[in-house]
C-alpha cells in the first residue's frame, strides 16, 4: 500500500467519526508535504482541524515515511468543488463562471445533478425604448460550471 493510499484510508476512518466534516482536497507533494482541505455542513472549527491532524499522526508512522502535515478548512474565497458544498450554500450569492458567461446570482436550490440560480437583470424593453428589470432563473448542470465562488457581503 502506498503512502497516499494509506493516508486516504486513515482520513476516511477519521471523517467517518465526524460525519458533518468532509474532505475537499488531499495533496501529497514529492517531498511528502501532506495538505488536507476540509469543509463542513456547519463549517469547520479549529478544533476539528486539530482533531483530524492528531488522528492522522496517531495512525501513520513517521519512521516508515517522514512527512509534514497541514490540515485546514477551505478559505472564504475558495471555489466550490463538491455537490455537498453547493447544498450547504443554498440562499447565498455565488459568482458562477461558465464557458459562455459570468453570473452573480442567488443559489436557490441544488441537487445531485444541477443548481438553480436566480438573479435580476436589466434588459431592453420588448416595446418602446429603455430597459426594464426582469427576474431570471437558470437551471445549470454541474458539468457546465467552470468555477463557483460564494460572495461575502458585509
Amino acid at each position: 500500500m502506498t503512502f497516499k493510499e494509506k493516508l486516504h484510508s486513515v482520513l476516511g476512518d477519521c471523517l467517518a467519526e465526524k460525519p458533518s466534516i468532509f474532505l475537499i482536497d488531499l495533496v501529497v507533494t514529492d517531498a511528502f508535504k501532506v495538505i488536507v482541505a476540509l469543509d463542513g455542513d456547519q463549517g469547520v472549527a479549529l478544533q476539528d482541524c486539530i482533531d483530524v491532524s492528531k488522528f492522522i499522526d496517531s495512525k501513520l508512522d513517521r519512521e516508515e515515511q517522514d512527512y509534514s502535515l497541514e490540515v485546514a478548512s477551505v478559505g472564504v474565497g475558495s471555489a466550490l468543488k463538491q455537490v455537498r458544498q453547493y447544498k450547504k450554500n443554498i440562499g447565498r450569492t455565488l459568482i458562477v463562471k461558465t464557458n459562455a458567461e459570468i453570473i452573480e446570482a442567488e443559489l436557490v436550490d441544488a441537487n445531485d445533478d444541477f443548481v438553480i440560480l436566480s438573479w435580476q437583470a436589466r434588459e431592453p424593453k420588448k416595446i418602446g425604448k429603455g430597459k426594464e428589470t426582469i427576474q431570471k432563473e437558470l437551471q445549470l448542470p454541474y458539468g457546465d460550471i467552470k468555477e463557483a465562488i460564494v460572495t461575502v457581503t458585509f
